[in-house]
């Protein structure tokens, strides 16, 4: 004898849905699944049909004419793939309300194409990404307007409330491609980093500017002070040494110790010298900061100057000038805190992962599209270092 299931909700249609999941993979993709969709679009068919029968009493009631004008079909892309809902309507009214919060797409399967979007894949991509998972392909445009549900959340991250967690803050900028009607043009992106007293990593803010000047950088600083990050508890400010930003710095937080990045400024003295002698002048420079203590790194200073003086004194220039800097992380014992300061790489490694992320999308279309992809990127960092959620609902 044949059983039926009387649904009289959607969420229990879900979870009859979800209850599925238990079956094997054969199951779910026959007559199972299909049931499933025909109980949803059932049930979302017969609440309409209540809205409908409402609708009419209540304007016979009022003394409006109306009626009955068949019905059209409406397409909800769910988990389980394509459901064809049966839409009745009257001359004046559809109560196409039952199913307008899906938007086409229900919660999760946007939340799906979210996940997709948050991983890197390229609209196109997510489409083909989802088929199999869907039964039916999902359209760029389709994935580009679920990713837009991301801007209240880009925004709430901007204006959050900040609040001195951090004993370390390091502060970079990456150059990102937007597209505009003039070409595509390369805009900067001003990230500080934050070393939490947990010793987790958190990634702050972010800011898109039109460059990397002190007056960028000093607009990015007065908003995170009036936002609550106004340096107190902080031992140290990492940087790359760029003008703008070591201006800034300096300005806002005179009476915190700067320690300069040493990836940057390897890179820049291995500028003025021949490439034969890479590895040796590299060598010299890694023993200054990997010294034991202070006077160590010092002497190793001295021995590497002594050294090259002659052949580049344009490098050693390059060095002298900015020494004590570089050695501010000496000031700290803890040898694992003296390693995440003494360089932005934290910083340039996610600046590595947004390329990456953002290389199959070509360049951005706006703004907008700038801030989604970099909140995704970042906010994606944050849950790896356990100080952040993506999605708070």
């Amino acid at each position: 004898m044949e059983h039926k299931i009387m649904i009289r909700s959607l969420p229990e249609a879900m979870t009859m849905v979800k209850e599925m999941d238990v079956l094997s993979e054969d199951e779910w993709t026959g007559d199972y699944r299909q049931s499933a969709k025909d109980a949803i679009a059932s049930f979302l068919a017969d609440r309409m049909k209540e809205k409908v029968a409402c609708h009419l009493a209540q304007t016979e009631a009022n003394g409006i004419p109306d009626r009955r004008n068949g019905t059209y079909f409406r397409h909800l892309l769910t988990e389980l793939g394509d459901v064809v809902v049966s839409v009745p309507r009257t001359r004046t009214y559809a109560p196409i309300g039952v199913i307008r919060a899906y938007a086409r797409r229900s919660r999760d399967v946007d939340r799906l194409i979210l996940t997709c979007f948050l991983l890197g894949l390229s609209t196109r991509k997510v489409g083909e990404a989802l088929l199999t998972i869907l039964g039916e392909k999902v359209s760029p445009a389709a994935v580009s307007h679920a990713a837009q549900s991301l801007d209240a959340a880009v925004v709430a991250f901007h204006r959050r409330k900040l609040g001195n967690r951090s004993r370390a803050l390091l502060f970079d900028g990456v150059v990102l491609i937007r597209k505009t009607g003039g070409g595509s043009m390369k805009k900067p992106v001003l990230v500080v980093l934050g070393i939490r007293h947990d010793g987790k990593k958190e990634i702050i803010d972010v800011r898109c500017a039109s460059s990397e000047s002190a007056d960028e950088w000093e607009a990015f600083r007065t908003d995170l002070a009036q936002r609550g990050l106004t340096g107190e508890g902080t031992r140290v400010i990492s940087v790359d040494g760029g003008k703008g930003l070591l201006r800034a710095v300096r300005f806002v937080y005179p009476l915190i110790p700067i320690q300069r990045c040493w990836a940057h400024k390897i890179r820049n003295i291995l500028n003025t010298v021949r490439r034969v002698d890479y590895k040796a002048v590299k060598k010299g420079l890694v023993a200054i900061y990997t010294a034991q203590n202070l006077k160590g790194a010092r002497s190793a200073a001295r021995r590497w100057v002594d050294t090259w003086v002659e052949s580049y004194p344009a490098a050693v220039t390059c060095l002298q000038q900015d020494l004590d800097e570089l050695l501010t992380c000496f000031l700290f014992t803890d040898s694992v805190f003296q390693r995440k300061i003494r360089t932005t790489n934290a910083i340039e490694r996610i600046f590595r992962e947004v390329r990456r992320r953002t290389r199959p999308m070509g360049v951005f279309e706006n703004k907008s599209s700038i801030e989604r992809i970099l909140y995704a990127v970042f906010m994606y960092e944050n849950i790896r270092y356990g100080v952040h959620y993506v999605f708070g609902c």
